[in-house]
């Protein structure tokens, strides 16, 4: 692969949301007085390596998405595709449409409803998968883990225990093998059907206020980090 990556992001935007507590997307939230999934495509779109974001939604939201579309135009490629109804459905779709001829290093897949990614740690996650082909962002766990069992529990060590972040990187040919291997057991990520094959991905550490908005409250704690520290996330 080149020393400058080509880099196509991967948006699964197909869900329903029900967690949130609305009948409509939660991607259409206003967020800063954006729609919600707007902040994730421009942390990528004002990049040079990024030559396209893939959006993969469900066919009954494409219009909205469509018209929040042509309301702004972004700074790069944005591709609908249709999603499917589990989260890999969707990220395959994504990735039946880059053809050849579209130069493609590296994919991203990041969550459309996490608006706070920084550019430092974008710059990060993408040279390392471009080092070894597979890396994700990830943030140390803070917390006391607890295995419950019966009635009781169990304290269990912290010591190289992350939760993963996104974007989830990876050289074209190794997700598609990936997707290619996978036989339709559930996976937690990506980056689960990666080290199925039996690869290593490595972790770059990200931050934790990286969020991805699930319930009303994630929206706003988001909005109190944006505007606290707007520079960062510029």
């Amino acid at each position: 692969m080149s020393t400058s990556p080509s880099v196509t992001v991967v948006l699964p935007a197909a869900g329903t949301g029900s967690r949130f507590g609305q009948n409509t997307n939660k991607l259409f939230e206003l967020f800063d007085d954006q729609p919600l999934w707007r902040h994730a495509v421009e942390r990528f779109a004002c990049r040079q390596d990024v030559r396209r974001v893939i959006l993969a939604v469900s066919e009954q939201d494409r219009s909205m998405f469509a018209q929040q579309l042509d309301r702004q135009p972004t700074s790069c490629p944005v591709i609908m595709v249709r999603g499917g109804a589990r989260r890999t459905d969707s990220v395959r779709q994504a990735l039946a449409s880059i053809v050849e001829g579209d130069v493609t290093d590296l994919v991203a897949i990041h969550d459309a409803a996490r608006p706070l990614v920084r550019q430092r740690e974008l710059d990060a996650v993408f040279a390392k998968a471009m080092q070894c082909g597979a890396a994700i962002l990830a943030a140390p766990v803070s917390g006391t883990l607890k295995r419950v069992a019966g009635e009781g529990s169990q304290t269990v060590s912290r010591r190289d225990m992350f939760t993963a972040l996104t974007p989830q990187v990876f050289s074209l040919e190794l997700i598609r093998q990936a997707y290619a291997h996978d036989r339709g057991r559930a996976a937690t990520d990506d980056a689960e059907l990666v080290e199925r094959l039996g690869r290593d991905v490595s972790v770059v550490p990200g931050s934790a206020d990286n969020l991805k908005i699930t319930y009303p409250e994630d929206l706003r704690l988001a909005e109190a980090l944006l505007h606290e520290c707007r520079s960062e996330f510029a």
